[in-house]
């Protein structure tokens, strides 16, 4: 008997339900109607370099660093005319800020070269980037540009498998679940919604499920006890 063709494997599958989906983030919604970034910038040009140097760094860091940088230098041409080594006493505060410091002031360069100085709007464009990842573009695409897109950071990674919204074993799994199970309308600001969540609530060694907007939704076995004060 011959074998038959191998089974398919099963696409990952969300651990909570379409409703209890759609409720969590309208509870989210409800708590926090326009979330945003806590990065501080005034033009996609200011937020590319932001999250380019918020890598393993905190967003209080990398505000207080570009404080000082963004008065002196905010566009690629006065970055690139400032230069690695102009630029380093900026960041320098900032974990990786030899590695950063190139690839800010290649990514401006790069930009002059390739895109008259501007953003550009697509995720391949971005990606060339010198320094920039997909994380990184999908929160340009995201909060410059107003596109549902996910960039999955480690709070996001944390909740999606923790409340079992979106379990994964990579960044990548996870953001693919996400995209395709978040109602339509939560989805463009779903990702600063889990962010803050993971930040504020959710947290990595003791989360605050006492004060969980989502407790009885979430799937977290271990949840910590007590009552919301």
């Amino acid at each position: 008997m011959l074998p038959g063709p191998p089974a398919k494997k099963r696409a990952p599958r969300s651990r909570l339900t379409r409703a209890e989906i759609a409720e969590m983030f309208s509870r989210l919604r409800a708590l926090n109607p326009k979330p945003a970034t806590e990065l501080e910038f005034s033009t996609p040009y200011e937020l590319l370099v932001a999250v380019a140097l918020s890598a393993q760094s905190t967003d209080v860091g990398v505000n207080k660093a570009t404080r000082r940088l963004f008065p002196v230098a905010n566009t690629p041409a006065q970055i690139a005319a400032l230069g690695v080594e102009r630029l380093k006493p900026y960041i320098a505060t900032i974990g990786l800020y030899n590695t950063k410091a190139a690839n800010v002031v290649a990514a401006a360069e790069q930009l002059l070269e390739h895109h008259d100085g501007q953003v550009p709007r697509s995720r391949e464009a971005l990606e060339a980037l010198p320094g920039v990842g997909r994380k990184t573009a999908n929160v340009v695409l995201n909060t410059a540009f107003g596109e549902p897109t996910m960039a999955v950071d480690t709070h996001i990674f944390r909740v999606s498998n923790r409340t079992g919204l979106a379990p994964g074993k990579t960044v990548r799994a996870v953001e693919d679940l996400l995209v395709r199970v978040i109602p339509d309308e939560y989805l463009r600001d779903a990702h600063h919604w889990l962010i803050l969540h993971g930040r504020y609530t959710c947290k990595a060694r003791v989360p605050d499920c006492p004060h969980c907007p989502v407790r009885d939704i979430c799937r977290y076995p271990d949840k910590t006890p007590g009552e919301p004060g």
